[in-house]
């Protein structure tokens, strides 16, 4: 009888461990009470910061452009400060056959000199005797021993003499100039003559700070030749290209935060959308319609950034729409049931599955107009053992 009441005892014991290793047990579960939350939401773009006026500084004149000792990051000043001295470029070499050539064209034009220089000595010479000429009518023409015609012609001879004096000696200094200019032609550059001359100063069109260096040394400039760039780090707007689907949702004035540029984060408003969108490829190969929108920085955010430059990347949070008192849902414990939103709402220790309606959300909540109210407590990323009316256990603290 004791062996008996031993082996029930023993086929009790396994068949109540049994009964035990298979009996259902709760899920375990990770909850969160609905409660009524302040909702934002916002499109989230890298972007760039760049200053709004830039000014390039260009040679106005061709020549030779001393070394620049302004560099990145000086401070100028609107109408005071030299940017750049350009002095005129050193003449061109001559090769044997055109210094030939240039010395042929000074002994040319030393040669008309001396010819015209002739032509003033016989215009010279010719007045002479036509004021002697002049000088004897006069005197016959007072004691009546000549007519008025002839002493008309005498005068006229004069003025003619006088002319022509005047004629040879203008043509004297337009060989001089000519004798000159082949002279220059062969010289070689004077030191002196250059110091005289030199130079162009080139004046800072903006006050702000030199932000690029593009042409420091010493060198040989063109006209229109970019030397360096001058902008105002203190004027700084923010540029962002965003899908054009979303670009539809931000308006001019939305309020946005600027951060992910190694300092803390700025507040910032749109100021402009532009009103057309260009094409882009994405980094996965899609065409991408990308429309760009201005910001501009808060004064106190624009006092404080001392570190943001042009062409820094940031990122961008434009608020496209806020909510007050909503009833939100976390965005982890939705989930599609057809066309539907769905949740897993703990009730009486069991989850009951729940068709939900909702309006905007964010990255991390959405706000819920229809199917549960606050008080409610979902689960958060429930997963394949969680079904309609499975037992569940939350979580310590959840």
């Amino acid at each position: 009888m004791k062996r008996r009441l031993t082996i029930l005892a023993v086929a009790l014991a396994i068949l109540a461990a049994f009964l035990w290793a298979f009996w259902p047990r709760p899920v375990p579960v990770e909850t969160e009470l609905i409660e009524r939350r302040a909702i934002a939401v916002e499109i989230e773009e890298e972007g760039e910061a760049r200053i709004r006026e830039v000014f390039t500084v260009s040679a106005p004149i061709a020549g030779r452009m001393l070394r620049l000792e302004l560099h990145a990051g000086d401070r100028v000043v609107a109408g005071e400060t030299v940017v750049a001295r350009i002095r005129p470029a050193p003449s061109a070499l001559l090769d044997a056959r055109s210094r030939r050539v240039a010395e042929a064209g000074l002994q040319a034009a030393e040669a008309a000199v001396g010819l015209a220089g002739a032509e003033v000595a016989r215009a010279l010479a010719q007045l002479g005797f036509r004021q002697g000429d002049a000088a004897r009518a006069s005197s016959l023409r007072e004691r009546g021993a000549i007519s008025e015609r002839d002493y008309d012609m005498a005068q006229l001879d004069l003025t003619a003499a006088e002319a022509a004096v005047a004629s040879a000696r203008a043509n004297l200094a337009v060989r001089e100039r000519e004798r000159d200019s082949a002279q220059a032609a062969l010289s070689e550059d004077d030191a002196a003559g250059e110091a005289a001359v030199c130079c162009t100063d080139v004046m800072a069109p903006a006050s702000g700070e030199v932000l690029r260096v593009l042409t420091e040394s010493a060198q040989i400039v063109q006209p229109g030749q970019p030397l360096l760039e001058i902008g105002d780090p203190a004027d700084m707007e923010i540029e962002v290209d965003l899908l054009s689907s979303d670009a539809v949702r931000v308006a001019p004035g939305a309020e946005a935060a600027i951060d992910g540029w190694g300092g803390p984060a700025l507040a910032a408003r749109v100021l402009r959308i532009d009103p057309s969108a260009t094409t882009r490829i994405s980094a996965l190969g899609i065409e991408e319609q990308r429309v760009r929108v201005v910001l501009g920085l808060d004064a106190a955010a624009a006092a404080d950034q001392s570190h943001l430059g042009d062409g820094y990347r940031i990122t961008a949070r434009i608020r496209v729409w806020e909510g007050q008192d909503l009833t939100a849902i976390p965005v982890g414990a939705l989930f599609r049931v057809g066309s539907d939103w769905a949740t897993f709402v703990v009730t009486d220790g069991r989850a009951e599955q729940r068709r939900i309606t909702l309006g905007e959300r964010n990255a991390r909540y959405a706000a819920v107009t229809e199917g549960i109210a606050p008080g409610d407590r979902v689960i958060l990323h429930p997963n394949d053992q969680v079904a309609d009316g499975v037992r569940v256990e939350p979580a310590p603290g959840t």
